[in-house]
């Protein structure tokens, strides 16, 4: 029996948002390995079979993921959002690249998905017009002062900037001091986009200036998207305001 592992995304948390190339992917799997909260997600059948492990147990996921996959399961990773933004897809390729030679002969197959930035974006307008990047704050796996630095230089290029894992427990002050960076680099009227669960039954979108931004808004279910100088924000009387960025761009001073 020949294996085969698909590595899926099922969006911001709507099933509506779950694509239906990884909806098939999913049908078609018999074992799923992902963070249990991701699993939960899902609606198995009786024979499939669910492996949860912790947030923080990427790489080792990677590799029993694989392992079974090379002994002839059919098996699927799961992700929220996209799994090739900061998530399932990176880890996997990381542990086929120092795994054992069966492991780069799998079948694999990498499932586009709806990312956090995009469905945060939709609801408040359309701030990623222009260029803009993503920028995840967590210090799990580079260096606090490399995320600094890379804060400076794409806020200094003129890029709207999405940050993922803004803030938790452990990492309760690395938002409000990426805000305090950004202000040192962009006008304080730059719209900051607080979005969090989006799609979800408990979302919420909030919009602030850079000035008035703060960081006790967000948790780990949050996508903060920080505007470029050029985003601009429309009143609306009685409706959320849209906040875009426009398709044209000035140049660098």
């Amino acid at each position: 029996m020949s294996g085969k592992l698909a590595v899926i995304g099922t969006g911001p948390g709507n099933p509506d948002q779950t694509t239906p190339e990884a909806a098939a992917a999913i049908a078609a799997a018999s074992v799923f390995f992902g963070y249990g909260p991701y699993l939960d997600r899902l609606s198995l059948r009786p024979d499939q079979r669910r492996v949860a492990s912790d947030n923080r147990e990427e790489l080792a996921r990677a590799r029993e993921a694989l392992a079974t996959a090379a002994g002839g399961e059919h098996v699927c990773v799961v992700s929220g959002g996209d799994p090739g933004v900061f998530a399932m897809a990176a880890a996997i390729c990381e542990a086929i690249e120092a795994g054992p030679p069966a492991w780069r002969a799998l079948d694999l197959s990498i499932v586009p998905g709806v990312t956090a930035m995009l469905a945060v974006a939709a609801r408040a307008g359309a701030p990623l017009g222009h260029d803009f990047c993503a920028i995840s704050l967590s210090d799990n796996l580079k260096p606090w002062p490399l995320i600094e630095a890379r804060l400076r230089a794409v806020a200094g290029a003129g890029l709207v900037i999405a940050l993922y894992n803004p803030i938790s427990k452990a990492r309760p002050w690395q938002l409000g001091t990426a805000f305090a960076i950004l202000r040192e680099v962009l006008p304080w009227n730059t719209p900051v986009i607080f979005g969090r669960a989006a799609g979800r039954p408990d979302e919420a979108i909030a919009v602030a200036s850079l000035a008035e931004a703060d960081a006790g808004r967000a948790d780990m279910a949050t996508c903060v998207i920080i505007g470029s100088p050029e985003t601009r924000l429309i009143e609306r009387p009685g409706l959320a305001p849209l906040v875009y960025s426009p398709r044209s761009a000035g140049s660098v001073s």
